[in-house]
């Protein structure tokens, strides 16, 4: 019994192989860097961080009809957080306006996130240049991390709390690239703006108690909003597991069978020579 069930596994695995090599997929890895900030309200100052990496895998399945495109999923591990200016300092110009010196409050924490991806395309150079625009629905984790106060250089890893912390997210992300063909290979960039909709701290609603808490938390109020946003720049490697191409490719649409019809200016007088009648 023992030896069917593994041998009924092994056939299911052999045919599973089969089908995919046959199919209209690609596997991909990727990897690049970007900026992140957040969207915080009430509004404060913040500023955008430069250089958080970002690498992953990425799974695309190209349907026939050529306005569908790539429908597909990444998983991708990425830097996130925000940066704010939580004090401040005051100054005169020489016109009597007032300036703020911000002091900022920088955290940065570890996402893995899971874009379900749909890119439209457009094939150019015969086939050899792929142009897309990519849409995403996303969900992503958080964990890890670290805080830093510029102003007196403290920094720690950050300590997540269940009651203070959102784990889970959700959003958004759009954006393009473009792809150079070589055999079953592809090598291209791909540029990604990631719009968050949740928030990764609960809002003042939820949790209030912020004098208890450590250095790890600034805000004297949790903020009632918190999203996150990411832009990421990246090179993508993909390979083609159908070695004569995708069926788009060959794909013609059938051509429609128009009716012909013949205006005769004959006819049309003989029409209205019955009607006067």
């Amino acid at each position: 019994m023992k030896h069917r069930i593994i041998k009924t596994l092994l056939i299911l695995l052999a045919t599973g192989f089969t089908l995919t090599a046959q199919a209209q997929h690609t596997f991909g890895i990727s990897g690049g860097a970007g900026s992140f900030n957040s969207r915080i309200y009430p509004k404060y100052e913040t500023k955008m961080i430069i250089g958080a990496p970002n690498f992953g895998v990425s799974w695309r399945y190209y349907s026939l009809p050529r306005f569908v495109g790539a429908v597909g999923a990444d998983l991708e591990y990425m830097q996130r957080g925000y940066s704010f200016g939580y004090a401040y300092s005051t100054s005169t110009d020489e016109n009597g306006m007032e300036k703020r010196e911000y002091s900022f409050y920088t955290r940065r924490l570890n996402s893995i996130m899971l874009p379900l991806v749909w890119q439209p395309h457009v094939y150019l150079a015969n086939k050899h240049l792929r142009l897309y625009l990519e849409a995403a629905f996303t969900l992503s984790y958080n964990f890890g991390g670290d805080y830093e106060y510029e102003d007196t250089g403290e920094r720690g890893d950050y300590t997540w709390s269940n009651v203070r912390d959102n784990r889970l997210n959700y959003g958004l992300a759009g954006g393009g690239g473009f792809a150079l063909l070589f055999g079953r290979y592809e090598f291209g960039v791909r540029a990604r703006y990631y719009f968050g909709y949740a928030d990764i701290l609960r809002n003042r609603n939820k949790y209030y108690d912020n004098a208890t808490d450590g250095a790890e938390n600034p805000f004297t109020l949790t903020p009632i909003r918190s999203p996150l946003d990411n832009i990421n720049v990246s090179f993508t490697l993909a390979y083609r597991f159908n070695k004569e191409g995708f069926t788009e490719w060959f794909y013609k649409p059938p051509k429609r069978n128009r009716s012909k019809r013949e205006f005769r200016f004959s006819q049309a007088g003989d029409t209205n020579s019955s009607s006067r009648r």
